[in-house]
């Protein structure tokens, strides 16, 4: 059992702590800028991650000059909720909406970043609350998975007690998310068990685009990434109805693995797309 409490006090980024509709509290970590900015980030992490991995980029933005945050969602990270556990679509809406409330109430455009499992629930984000997204960014992501992609096979034993548990007890979280490769094992904050009622809140076929987007919007993969090839990522960037947008190769990067220079498009996209202007209000 994580104490959260202690974990969130030994945090050294900044952070908010959200109360969604059922008392349930998020944890939304924040790199600070000097001033607010009028354009903020929202990063939405993949699956068996949170926020926190996420500073590469949150560190980068913020020194830019641009207000930043990451959340966790429930049942990850420092934010509360049963590990790998969403009891219905309902819920995980109620926790977008008041992420994006808040984040709206103090600034005036809001760019979300999405990673992976992360794209997804940003694409729930854009379709559900459309008039709060002023800016997209998909990372990693494609409609289909490289053929051979390392994840490991379920026997059919596996299979059956997955679904006895889903039955007779939906909030056990029994299916053990792996693939070769996959990063954060060293850290208890990272998550690789979930109920099979998650992974149908959260899925892959919940990656719906908007019929006309009039913003702009980037899509980025790594060079070397295991699960998206780059024909299949570039494939997904030609599906956006969008005439700003922007496809870019990450040079050195893996699927939740870059290097120092990795993410040098996305800056690059930023400063041309969102000119920086600080609010008159202060922390």
């Amino acid at each position: 059992m994580l104490d959260l409490l202690k974990l969130r006090n030994a945090c050294e980024d900044s952070y908010h702590i959200l109360t969604s509709k059922d008392d349930t509290k998020l944890f939304l970590r924040e790199w600070k800028t000097p001033h607010l900015s009028k354009t903020a980030f929202l990063i939405h992490h993949g699956i068996t991650a949170y926020s926190g991995p996420y500073g590469m980029i949150g560190n980068r933005l913020s020194d830019m000059g641009y207000s930043t945050y990451g959340l966790d969602l429930r049942g990850h990270g420092l934010s509360e909720g049963p590990r790998g556990d969403y009891t219905s679509k309902h819920k995980l809406f109620e926790d977008l909406e008041v992420t994006l409330d808040f984040l709206k109430s103090k600034h005036d455009n809001i760019v979300l970043i999405g990673h992976s499992l992360g794209v997804v629930t940003s694409s729930i984000s854009v379709n559900l609350f459309p008039e709060q997204i002023g800016g997209l960014v998909f990372l990693s992501t494609a409609r289909e998975v490289r053929e051979g992609a390392s994840y490991s096979r379920r026997t059919f034993a596996t299979t059956l007690k997955i679904l006895f548990w889903s039955i007779f007890k939906p909030s056990k979280p029994i299916i053990h998310f792996y693939r070769e490769g996959i990063r954060g094992k060293e850290d208890p904050l990272f998550n690789f068990f979930y109920t099979l009622r998650f992974l149908r809140t959260i899925n892959p076929e919940d990656l719906v685009l908007p019929e006309e987007i009039n913003y702009p919007v980037f899509v980025g993969v790594g060079e070397s990434d295991e699960l998206f090839s780059v024909d299949a990522t570039k494939a997904f960037f030609e599906e956006i109805q969008s005439e700003t947008k922007e496809f870019a190769l990450l040079p050195g990067a893996k699927h939740a693995h870059f290097e120092e220079n990795s993410f040098d498009p996305l800056y690059n996209w930023v400063k041309k797309s969102f000119v920086l202007e600080t609010l008159k209000a202060e922390y």
